[in-house]
């Protein structure tokens, strides 16, 4: 039994002293090598800086207005109440298995091995790539503040930066994200303001698809193609459900791991929806709203005049900066995760899957995925990060509701500590949705659903010819147990009450 597979033996065999010696998988436990330190609160301050409102309200959201104009908001609603049911999905899957693994590692037991892998080698790839997408922004809104910070180079060295802070203790990057936070929100908060003080649009504004046709003439826009930007909407509210990477850092995450994903969803909804009502209603113009190549840009400029409109880019920028941290920190605790499993051979996975003993961080993984993402965006042209990145959320989400429906019929999430309200409607309903959007998006642009599929499928024959054949890989052990670890013994557990603070929600 090499380092690796010696760490899922059970924790009684570690506190009694005995020798570890293999044991079937059901019976099997993952060490707890992370640091169990985080609050629900602090989980939901990394969680929402993995959302970064700001990010989505200042790059993904201006398409969507300049696709359907004042219907983007309708949009967003439809994708908040889809948010709510996948929220739910989330939820009860996280509580049963909280893991760092995150989708893959609940899909994997609940829906089977294969899907599992399938799953994680998507999310790898689209985690990585998308670490490009975001760092992309970074040059653009910093060089409104300097000129010379406009260059591609600003985000490649942000990708860098951010993975060497992502090696330090989580409890540390938590609240450094969570002042990032705080600076992106104000500007959401500038951006409400100037809307809201002058509204010059009428209410049903807010339902009317509109988009900017030849000569700039304003045109009615298809009910399809707002059903189509539905998807964009849940690529920008996307990130609540990144709680559960951070479930084995979480103290009592089989409890808590569900509201720190409803909470998360519930900011993120009304930190994205509000100010985009308040740019729809306060725009002095719909058609130099839809014409300009930023809209939310023009908006800004128009209402509050060209230097406003450089103070938020930095507020913008750092909202980026904060959301390419999160990113990072999520991913390297992806593939931190896979390495434990030993979803590579040995002489990778041991690196990957080694856990610093002071930092108590996986810091390996992390400056991989940071050196790559690098790479990615230096190497790779923009358009093909983006499609290698566009309908990733439609599959990862159609697996989410499969193994919800899945795992309470075959009995895997038992054990969850959260559960969802009206099963099996809910993931029924997830599935139905996320298919009609799957079938507009195909109607709209079939190249990113299609590069999407063709990566979910290379993980299938990589699983039955390399994976399947050796027993001693991939025997997905239960979750650590959660009481508070021992600082001086951290492979140890301690017992632990939780005082009557940790159990209360924000």
């Amino acid at each position: 039994m090499d380092e690796l597979s010696g760490r899922a033996l059970s924790v009684a065999a570690e506190a009694s002293g005995a020798k570890a010696t293999a044991v079937p998988a059901e019976e099997q436990k993952y060490a707890q090598e992370l640091a169990r330190s985080l609050s629900l609160r602090e989980n939901i301050l990394i969680t929402l800086s993995a959302v970064t409102p700001a990010s989505s309200v200042f790059i993904i959201m201006p398409s969507v207005i300049s696709g359907v104009g004042g219907a983007s908001a309708v949009a967003f609603v439809i994708a908040a109440l889809v948010g709510l049911v996948v929220a739910f999905c989330y939820a009860e899957l996280s509580s049963a298995f909280p893991i760092s693994g995150g989708e893959y590692a609940f899909v994997a037991r609940a829906l089977g091995k294969p899907f599992g892998f399938a799953l994680f080698l998507l999310s790898l790839v689209g985690g990585v790539f998308v670490l490009g997408v975001i760092a992309s922004g970074a040059g653009t809104y910093l060089g409104e503040l300097w000129g010379a910070l406009s260059g591609g180079w600003v985000g490649i060295v942000v990708i860098l930066v951010t993975a060497v802070i992502g090696c330090f203790p989580i409890k540390a990057n938590a609240w450094v994200t969570g002042i990032f936070l705080v600076i992106e929100v104000g500007a959401l908060v500038v951006l409400t303001l100037l809307g809201f003080v002058n509204v010059s649009q009428p209410v049903s504004t807010l339902w009317q698809a509109t988009t900017a046709g030849p000569g700039g003439i304003v045109v009615a826009a298809s009910a399809g193609l707002v059903v189509s930007f539905v998807a964009t909407a849940l690529f920008s509210y996307n990130g609540y459900g990144t709680a559960v990477y951070y479930s084995e850092e979480t103290k009592f995450a089989r409890k808590t791991i569900g509201r720190a994903i409803l909470w998360s969803l519930a900011i993120t909804v009304a930190a994205e929806l509000i100010p985009l009502i308040a740019v729809l209603l306060g725009t002095p113009s719909m058609k130099g709203l839809l014409g300009a190549d930023n809209p939310i840009s023009y908006f800004i400029t128009a209402r509050g005049g060209s230097a406003l409109n450089t103070i938020v880019s930095l507020g913008i920028a750092i909202a980026i900066i904060n959301a390419v941290l999160a990113i990072v920190l999520q991913v390297a605790r992806l593939l931190y995760s896979s390495a434990r499993d030993r979803s590579w051979p040995d002489w990778i996975s041991t690196p990957l899957g080694s856990v610093h003993p002071r930092l108590r961080t996986p810091v390996v993984a992390t400056v991989v995925v940071g050196v790559v993402g690098a790479l990615l965006l230096w190497l790779v042209p923009f358009d093909v990060l983006l499609v290698a990145t566009g309908a990733n959320l439609l599959v990862t989400y159609l697996l989410v509701a499969l193994a919800a429906l899945a795992g309470r019929m075959n009995g895997k999430t038992r054990r969850a500590e959260f559960r969802m309200p009206w099963w099996p409607i809910t993931p029924i309903a997830m599935i139905i949705i996320t298919l009609g959007v799957t079938a507009e998006s195909v109607l709209q642009d079939w190249v990113p659903v299609s590069v999407t599929l063709a990566i979910f499928l290379v993980g299938f024959p990589y699983y039955f010819l390399y994976l399947r054949p050796r027993r001693d890989r991939w025997t997905l052990p239960e979750p650590a147990d959660e009481e508070l670890t021992d600082e001086s013994h951290p492979h140890r557990a301690t017992t632990h009450t939780p005082t009557q603070e940790e159990e209360v929600a924000p």
